[in-house]
């Protein structure tokens, strides 16, 4: 086989017309052999050195003829163990077990498929994992737990409204660990994609088939990568890059503890990428909120007028690590006995209630109560001016059964149940009028932090926060209501009055005046189930009264 020098980059492999260069990184002094073999082969078909001598760095390179070893199965043997290339771009498995690394040349035609760039403050996120999006057999598609089921359920995600999709790791990792690796944490190759998740033999192609099929639809894709604290910063980076360029991803999370966010954030090829992180202080604060912890106001008002650019993640109130919506006001402590670990894994403090009886009921009280609270968690986090992000599921009631930590349960337990979207109907047509009533009113959900003076405005600050009396923070350590007013005069709406009320008795707010001869109008409520709401005039209120543990909604005009 004719051989040439090759390049050191890029890592791994890559191709030019006539040849496939491979490049890998070897500890100094040890010998480093390249072995290709067929498709399953047990001996090698082709065995190259590489040479130190002419490696720059640590990193050595050799280019092969592309006819003679495309679609062969590579892997390095250094100083006598084998090591599977870390930057392989396909990975082949036996049992769950990386064992070779895939020399892939295909070509895809992107057509015309472009990056989405929809605005952080017009995006309504939606978190999924999927295999488990679509593997149980309620989700009647045809493909289930793949790429392709998950192209199957677009016209769902459009109808919600939603126009971001965020998705657990899809690339490599091996699932054969003491507890079944569901969530794929852990060690991976990260430049591969995860074979499991395709309803054929090539996972690459059904991957850009997906990304392609929601950029068409209006939708971005966001990759979960947590990566680990052993992988290699430069290999990070270079991962971000290539999903960038090969796969036409709009976006990424990491774990800033993990990943070198200063060379991310300057990285000119990531320059107009999404990059988010995994945070959680919003979601803490508003679960405490809701359920009626005192001394939350000022926590509250903060993390409302949060945007993605200050907080550097999206908002949340549920996410797969913890209890689902629907469980987080059915179950006060976790129950992950399936798990196999004695309930000792997973996190102990939720912030959850279960409204006065653990797990499932026939008590119509607190079955209305649940309900009231779940809706008062939508509204809440698609009322805050960051980037909203929704579970999958949540929408309908999906339930894990008080299990908050599915990581090992690739079964029923994690598996989305679609058979909750018919008796959750109502539910569904709730959270699908709330985000098109957020993407209607733009004043909830402008581009820059709001101000809370008066420099413009007709000297009505852009927003400000009232209880009981008027223009006053009901900042009491006691206090567990909140009014928001915004103001702008350059959009549609021009006013819009929030009243949470999350004590456990009724309270009343003040109004405050409009300008111009305008009205106050409740439009939205969290007492009604239905997100088909009448609208109804407040003829010269100067006070309303909100029931317990409600949200109301009023615009001007």
């Amino acid at each position: 086989m004719k051989v040439k020098k090759g390049y050191p980059l890029p890592l791994g492999i890559s191709e030019n017309d006539e040849y496939i260069n491979f490049s890998v990184a070897v500890p100094r002094e040890k010998d480093c052999i390249l072995k290709l073999y067929k498709k399953g082969g047990k001996k090698p078909k082709f065995q190259v050195k590489l040479s130190e001598k002419d490696s720059v760095g640590e990193v050595r390179f050799i280019a092969l003829p592309k006819q003679e070893v495309k679609d062969l199965e590579y892997v390095y043997e250094m100083a006598g163990e084998t090591c599977v290339d870390p930057y392989a771009k396909s990975v082949m498995e036996e049992d769950g077990v990386h064992v070779r690394g895939r020399v892939s040349v295909e070509s895809y035609d992107w057509e015309d498929d472009k990056l989405l760039r929809i605005p952080y403050e017009e995006v309504i996120a939606y978190s999924l994992h999927v295999r488990g999006f679509t593997k149980d057999s309620s989700s009647h598609v045809k493909d289930k737990g793949t790429f392709r089921g998950l192209i199957e359920k677009i016209p769902y995600l459009q109808e919600l409204g939603v126009n971001q999709i965020q998705c657990m790791p899809v690339y490599s990792f091996e699932e054969a660990k003491r507890y079944k690796n569901y969530w794929g944490y852990g060690e991976a190759f990260c430049f591969a994609v995860k074979n499991a998740y395709a309803a054929g033999e090539d996972a690459e192609r059904e991957l850009k088939d997906m990304i392609k099929a929601c950029h068409r639809a209006g939708i971005e894709v966001v990759l979960n990568l947590p990566f680990t604290s052993e992988t290699p910063k430069q290999l990070i980076v270079d991962c971000l890059r290539y999903y960038v360029m090969e796969y036409h991803v709009d976006g990424f999370i990491v774990n800033p503890h993990v990943a070198p966010m200063d060379c991310i954030s300057t990285d000119p090829l990531l320059g107009k990428t999404k990059i988010l992180q995994n945070k959680d202080e919003f979601q803490f604060t508003m679960r405490r909120f809701l359920k009626s912890d005192e001394g939350m106001v000022g926590d509250v008002i903060a993390k409302l007028r949060q945007t993605v650019k200050e907080s550097e993640s999206c908002n949340y109130i549920t996410s797969h690590n913890g209890f689902t919506l629907h469980d987080l006001y059915s179950y006060g402590v976790k129950h992950n006995e399936a798990n196999g670990e004695e309930n000792q894994d997973g996190p102990n403090y939720n912030h959850s209630w279960n409204c006065g009886v653990e797990g499932s009921t026939e008590n119509e009280a607190v079955i209305a109560l649940r309900r009231r609270q779940v809706r008062n968690a939508f509204f809440l986090l698609l009322s805050a001016q960051g980037t909203p992000c929704i579970l999958a599921g949540d929408e309908f009631g999906n339930s894990q059964k008080g299990n908050n930590n599915v990581y090992c349960q690739d079964n029923e337990i994690a598996w989305l149940d679609w058979n909750d979207l018919e008796r959750e109907k109502e539910l569904f047509e709730y959270v699908k009028s709330l985000i098109a009533l957020r993407k209607k009113l733009d004043i909830l959900h402008p581009g820059e932090s709001l101000s809370g003076f008066a420099e413009t405005n007709y000297g009505v600050p852009e927003i400000s926060y009232h209880g009981e009396q008027a223009w006053k923070v009901p900042n009491r350590v006691d206090s567990r209501q909140l009014g928001v007013y915004y103001h702008n005069e350059n959009c549609e709406v021009t006013d819009c009055f929030i009243a949470y009320n999350m004590h456990w008795e009724e309270k009343t707010f003040a109004l405050p005046i409009l300008l111009k001869d305008r009205k106050w109008y409740q439009t939205f409520t969290t007492e009604e189930e239905t997100g088909e709401q009448k609208e109804v005039l407040l003829e010269n209120q100067k006070e309303i009264t909100i029931g317990a543990r409600t949200i109301v909604m009023l615009v001007g005009r």
